[in-house]
């Protein structure tokens, strides 16, 4: 039976509650049968049925009590959004087998509800380094231009990179936030949100529209990001972050986790070794990425260009690129030796290095450098 106004009415008044848990909750609907028949009752009688403190309850009756309901479904209205309640039509299946899954999510854009949608999620560090920026990017490039929809949290350094990836393909990309929906944290990702949303993405929250970004949030909103992903990839995190959160998240969702190796003298790659150590499968390009998929979420993707061995015939190269290729000629160079006679950073030099690596133009043994035969 769909929900009547004055019921949703109700639901966004109690999902207001910052520290709401679906336990709780859970045993208060079963008791009163609805939303409204919860607020009708006092502190006493919420706190011996719902068996919490009669100080939360209290607490808990005030929130809702001052909640503008009204106002909120304007907002969501304004900003050509909606919300979606736990069990009504449109609400994502997925998050229906996760821990606590929200009461109320608010989505703007498009998300695919399917529990097949072929939906990735690629987390990380927010102090990302130039190795993780280039392997971040690649891997997005190449699942996005396989038509498999990322998952990240618009935060700063991997997600940012992430969602930039599918905006860039234009292709949809879904963003799962730690403020409400009508904000936008950081404030510098306010036109890659709205990229995302112009490129057929979502950005989603279960949070009140106009929530902060406190960080009580941040760590609950990561078991969305893996609820709505059918595997989650590691790129850079130490140990204690909230990339290492999310995997733990979506093992406790019976997920896997993939991870990608990193330098062992790196503080950002201190955690996604430590996941391979206790058995996450490596991730070396997109296609491990894309063989971990259910079977399912395989079809209709479009990953003849990334499984195929041959490189376009007429391949285009950056001034830069062109004059490393030039100097190897026929011979091996050490990374030393090109930036020395090119006179170029070791630093810029990698980076020119590992995207002709990765496009399969170089082979590198040994620490030489040398064109790829084919």
């Amino acid at each position: 039976m769909p929900l009547t106004f004055d019921e949703k009415a109700a639901l966004l008044k109690i999902n207001s509650f910052s520290y709401l848990r679906a336990d709780w909750l859970g045993r208060l609907l079963d008791i009163f049968g609805s939303g409204q028949e919860i607020l009708k009752q006092d502190a006493k009688t919420l706190s011996e049925e719902g068996k919490v403190s009669l100080g939360t309850a209290q607490h808990f009756l005030k929130s809702a009590t001052e909640f503008d309901a009204e106002a909120e479904f304007e907002n969501i209205q304004k900003a050509n959004a909606k919300v979606v309640f736990k069990g009504e039509e449109g609400y994502p299946e997925t998050l229906l087998a996760i821990k606590e899954p929200p009461l109320a999510l608010y989505i703007r854009g498009v998300l695919d509800t399917s529990p097949n949608a072929a939906a990735v999620a690629m987390v990380g560090t927010r102090k990302i380094t130039p190795y993780g920026r280039r392997v971040a990017t690649k891997l997005a490039e190449d699942l996005t231009n396989s038509a498999v929809i990322l998952v990240s949290g618009l935060a700063r350094g991997v997600d940012s990179l992430v969602h930039a990836a599918a905006v860039r393909s234009q292709n949809p990309t879904w963003a799962l936030i730690g403020t409400g929906i009508g904000r936008c944290y950081p404030a510098e990702n306010k036109e890659l949100a709205r990229a995302i949303l112009d490129n057929g993405g979502a950005i989603i929250s279960e949070l009140p529209f106009n929530s902060p970004p406190l960080a009580q949030h941040f760590p609950r909103r990561n078991r969305l990001i893996a609820g709505l992903s059918r595997l989650v990839v590691v790129v850079e995190g130490e140990v204690k972050s909230g990339a290492l959160i999310t995997a733990k998240m979506a093992l406790e969702q019976g997920l896997d986790v993939l991870s990608v190796p990193g330098p062992i003298d790196s503080p950002q790659s201190n955690g996604t070794n430590k996941l391979i150590r206790e058995g996450a499968a490596m991730v070396m390009d997109a296609r491990d990425i894309i063989d971990a998929l259910p079977l399912n979420s395989k079809l209709g993707l479009n990953t003849k260009k990334l499984y195929s061995e041959e490189n376009p015939p007429e391949q285009e190269f950056t001034e830069q690129e062109a004059k490393v290729l030039s100097l190897i000629g026929q011979e091996t160079k050490t990374i030393d030796d090109m930036a020395q006679a090119l006179k170029i950073e070791i630093s810029e030099l990698a980076g020119i290095l590992f995207n002709l690596e990765v496009n399969g133009v170089l082979i590198c043994a040994d620490g030489q450098y040398a064109k790829k035969k084919f």
